[in-house]
């Protein structure tokens, strides 16, 4: 019997919206304030994934620029109907206080890799939007509805509005269809349609330790939404020892065999005990069975998700095994890629100015919300190793660039090579932690180094620097560091991303001084733990 091993989709991969069309099965994911927006993955067994497509690729479909970290595009929502792919999402502009400032909106596209539309703009009244496609055709768009009043819950439950796509806006009334059941936080709507009845999955208890996906159901479109007397399908309260944690916002798919199953979120904490989840918030499926009286449970019974659940009736599809390196060969940037808030173009990043490396001009500090000149890739396992071989020749003390393991702003570890003005050039390393900066080791002089080879290792919760000039013979710097440092949960900070590997460089001279980078590898290490 096949196996799905949880999690599918490993490292920053939360929110995950699945759905089937034919043969074919696609996730997308929420990517915050990275840029391009979107991931979409694709499977045809529901066991082997690739990242597939980028959907909000263009600066003119979306604007992250000066948007807060963990803001940005949250929750996207794919749908399709008679030929066309939907995809809804919200971008965050601020987060913090009582209010949210957001805007949502639908892009559509006649096939999954696109070319996907403009945004057409939707509404402001909260998030996590889904627009389900009825079988009259008429098209109607659910999501949590904020409310930042005193003595009101801000999550004020799920609210519906039709939406027109010949006028390309919403239309009619809008109605409160559900306010969720005590758990609270009620928010993620995604509705199908079976045996007569329509039914509301929803995230509710809040992104922590006490998430859980709820199911309810209403004979009619608009409600009311009765919830499962039993209680949420999935949770992973009163279970803190178990090896997935968090889970809850998931959505449904029945395969071309009648067989139901559940993506959704989930986290795998560090193995110290601090349950801290430098990976972020990845996304897991598991198998569902429908009782006699119609509700979902999971295969097995209980609420608990399993690392591994049973696959479906399916012919198995891996894909090619992602190579190690990348070469900056090929244009344009592979789709693990991401840049923080903006869109890659030649005035800062180039694969062209010098073939076979990445070129990046130095622009702002690593505490911008605005142009920064970083590129990454999320952390998919506690034991990995990342690598650059690196040319740069800074002339002052506000000129950096090297090897970066980002949260955000306020929490990284960064390996970089600067100018002194009694040393010259030379590496440091750098850590914010919780927005305080710190020069935690000497400096190195590399006076000379045409090239300098860069290299970060991480195994659990520790992490170590290394530097060479030949790839031959490395010398670690400075002191073994604390990859807990780079989890959502890490000083208690609302937030919701997870942990990157990137190459950046800073000029905050304005000079816009380049660094050349000849390659990156990011190498994964057998973790039995999460195999067996």
């Amino acid at each position: 019997m096949t196996t799905i091993h949880n999690p599918v989709l490993r490292g920053f991969n939360p929110d995950a919206s699945m759905i089937r069309v034919g043969d074919d099965y696609y996730i997308a994911t929420s990517t915050f304030e990275w840029f391009p927006g979107v991931v979409i993955h694709h499977s045809r067994d529901l066991v082997n994934w690739r990242p597939l497509a980028r959907p909000l690729s263009r600066p003119c479909q979306l604007n992250l620029r000066g948007v807060p970290s963990s803001g940005g595009i949250w929750a996207p929502a794919l749908s399709y109907d008679n030929g066309l792919f939907y995809l809804c999402f919200t971008n965050v502009a601020a987060r913090r206080g009582v209010y949210k400032d957001l805007y949502n909106y639908v892009v559509t596209a006649p096939a999954v890799e696109g070319p996907w539309s403009d945004p057409v703009y939707l509404n402001s009244s909260g998030f996590d939007h889904f627009l389900f496609h009825d079988a009259d055709d008429r098209k109607w768009l659910f999501n949590m509805q904020w409310d930042f009043r005193k003595n009101h819950s801000r999550f004020a439950g799920i609210i519906i509005q039709e939406f027109s796509p010949q006028e390309g806006r919403l239309v009619g009334p809008v109605k409160r269809v559900t306010q969720g059941t005590e758990l609270g936080v009620t928010e993620g709507p995604m509705v199908y349609r079976k045996d007569g009845y329509y039914y509301l999955l929803v995230a509710e208890g809040g992104t922590g330790s006490r998430h859980a996906a709820t199911l309810l159901r209403s004979r009619t479109v608009d409600g009311d939404y009765e919830p499962d007397p039993s209680g949420p399908i999935l949770t992973c309260v009163g279970a803190p020892d178990h090896r997935l944690q968090k889970a809850g916002h998931g959505s449904l798919v029945e395969t071309q065999e009648g067989e139901w199953f559940m993506a959704h979120i989930c986290s795998r904490p560090l193995p110290d005990g601090s349950g801290l989840s430098p990976l972020g918030r990845e996304t897991s499926i598991q198998k569902l069975a429908w009782t006699a009286d119609g509700w979902l449970r999971l295969e097995g019974g209980g609420c608990l998700p399993l690392l591994e659940a049973t696959a479906p009736q399916l012919p198995p599809h891996p894909f090619p095994a992602e190579p190690e390196r990348d070469d900056f060969n090929a244009l344009p940037l592979g789709v693990n890629w991401s840049t923080l808030r903006v869109s890659a173009d030649e005035s800062w990043l180039t694969l062209s100015e010098r073939p076979g490396h990445l070129r990046l001009y130095g622009r702002e500090s690593l505490n911008s919300w605005n142009e920064q000149s970083l590129v990454a890739r999320p952390l998919r396992s506690f034991r990995c190793e990342v690598e650059t071989c690196m040319e740069f020749e800074p002339v002052t003390f506000n000129q950096m660039a090297g090897l970066v393991l980002y949260y955000d702003e306020s929490d990284h570890l960064y390996l970089r090579i600067s100018h002194d003005e009694q040393l010259g050039k030379h590496l440091a390393v750098i850590v914010s932690d919780r927005g305080v900066y710190d020069e935690v080791s000497e400096y190195v002089p590399v006076n000379g180094w045409e090239r300098c080879l860069l290299r970060a290792a991480i195994h659990d919760e520790r992490v170590q620097f290394y530097y060479s000039a030949d790839g031959k013979q490395w010398q670690s710097i400075g002191p073994v560091l604390y990859s807990g440092v780079l989890a959502d949960e890490y000083g208690k900070k609302l937030s919701f991303t997870g942990a990157f590997a990137g190459l950046c460089v800073q000029d905050l001279s304005g000079m816009q001084l380049h660094a050349d980078f000849d390659y990156f590898d990011y190498r994964e290490l057998e973790d039995e733990r999460w195999v067996k």
